[in-house]
């Protein structure tokens, strides 16, 4: 039997209809996937994996191992390459994927008494690296950095009183933040790293193939790549296939691949994920999609405003506020207060065919869950009409 404290937070979760389980696979209008351009069924992606495996004679369905010991293959030299040039980078190191990217990240650079300063919104993966880290870290409220200013200034005062030896700062966001939607001043988070001597980290990994040239990220798209201690990007979103890399200075790579344990201890990715990894960027050079998607981003945007979706409404019945997250990326949030009441509109949606997905607490804060809306390529206007017509009719 399951001991009875795990019981009771099973229970919990029913409790509170906020119970999490696998879902099938269906034919529904996707508008759920992190596939923002199409890419994980690109037949062209597909074919030009498989023929550079079978040119360069790399039948192999595994590894082997770790990268340190049998694991790494040629072809790991030729991506991280292909990586590191794309986005403007000195190197790159791949991971196995974007958890196990910041996990070692973050357990491993900041050290015993650093300090961490983080968005109160970064991603799940990023928060549990930083608590394996024996750093001192701190959260800011979401892209307040008037806020994030305030905190440096009284932890590095508080440092200097008391005359410990100088901590390095670690300034943590993301560029597209997977909540929200929404993105950060990052021209002005520079500045402001700069001027108090900060290392940036930026997690790209909602930018990457959707902002900048041929889709390299929003810190390229700015100009910023120069100015940030390291970026982490991920495989499984735009680029449609697995895994993810740091991006950094020669230092940092050899730092990491000593200390980073994620990637010490874990048996490296086969050749036809990285052979797939290559395939997406050189798709990313046919700047169709992007287009596409850019597209569709806009025109969801004024459908939403042309449908009195984005100022958020006060709801007599509920007594809550809903509506739109303002956005310009492809991550479009709609907020429905309630676990039950919001489960009840993706649940209507879904039955006239759209897949929308409901983002419950504790995922989220209570009255802050939402619908969120993934737009992609493929999808049609028409499609995207229909669904936000639906969604009026049903929530407001």
């Amino acid at each position: 039997m399951l001991p009875q404290k795990l019981q009771h937070k099973l229970d919990q979760r029913k409790q509170d209809n906020a119970l999490r389980q696998l879902g099938a696979p269906n034919d529904l209008v996707d508008f759920s996937s992190n596939d923002y351009l199409g890419f994980s069924k690109s037949e062209s992606i597909f074919k030009n994996a498989q023929h550079y495996l079978e040119t360069h004679h790399l039948g192999h369905n595994g590894s082997t191992g770790s990268r340190l010991l049998s694991g790494n293959h040629n072809l790991y030299k030729d991506v991280e390459n292909l990586i590191s040039k794309f986005h403007k980078a000195e190197t790159a190191l791949i991971f196995n994927s974007g958890y196990d990217a910041n996990l070692g990240f973050f357990s491993s650079v900041p050290q015993r008494n650093d300090i961490i300063l983080y968005d109160e919104y970064c991603h799940a993966s990023i928060r549990d690296g930083i608590s394996m880290s024996h750093a001192k870290a701190f959260k800011f409220r979401h892209n307040d950095l008037g806020d994030l200013e305030e905190r440096l200034t009284h932890l590095l005062q508080t440092s200097k009183n008391l005359d410990t030896a100088p901590a390095e700062v670690y300034l943590v966001t993301e560029s597209v933040f997977s909540m929200d939607g929404d993105s950060p001043d990052l021209k002005t988070l520079v500045k402001l790293g700069n001027t108090y001597n900060a290392h940036i980290i930026i997690d790209e990994a909602h930018a990457v193939g959707i902002f900048g040239e041929q889709g390299n990220g929003l810190i390229n798209h700015l100009n910023l790549e120069t100015h940030v201690f390291t970026r982490i990007i991920t495989f499984g979103k735009a680029l449609g296939s697995h895994g993810a890399a740091i991006l950094g200075s020669a230092s940092l790579k050899d730092f990491l691949i000593n200390f980073s344990r994620p990637f010490i201890y874990t048996t490296a990715l086969p050749p036809h994920s990285l052979a797939t990894i290559k395939a997406g960027y050189q798709e990313l050079k046919n700047t169709t999609q992007s287009q596409l998607l850019q597209q569709n981003i806009a025109f969801f945007s004024a459908e939403v405003k042309r449908l009195n979706l984005m100022t958020f409404q006060y709801d007599k019945i509920s007594e809550e506020k809903k509506g739109f997250i303002e956005s310009q990326t492809a991550i479009h949030c709609c907020i429905i207060c309630g676990n039950d009441h919001v489960k009840h509109i993706s649940e209507l949606l879904q039955h006239e065919g759209f897949d929308v997905k409901a983002i419950l607490s504790p995922t989220v804060p209570k009255t802050k869950e939402r619908l969120r809306f993934c737009l992609h390529s493929y999808n049609t206007k028409k499609e995207i009409t229909k669904v936000l017509e639906l969604l009026h009719t049903f929530a407001f």
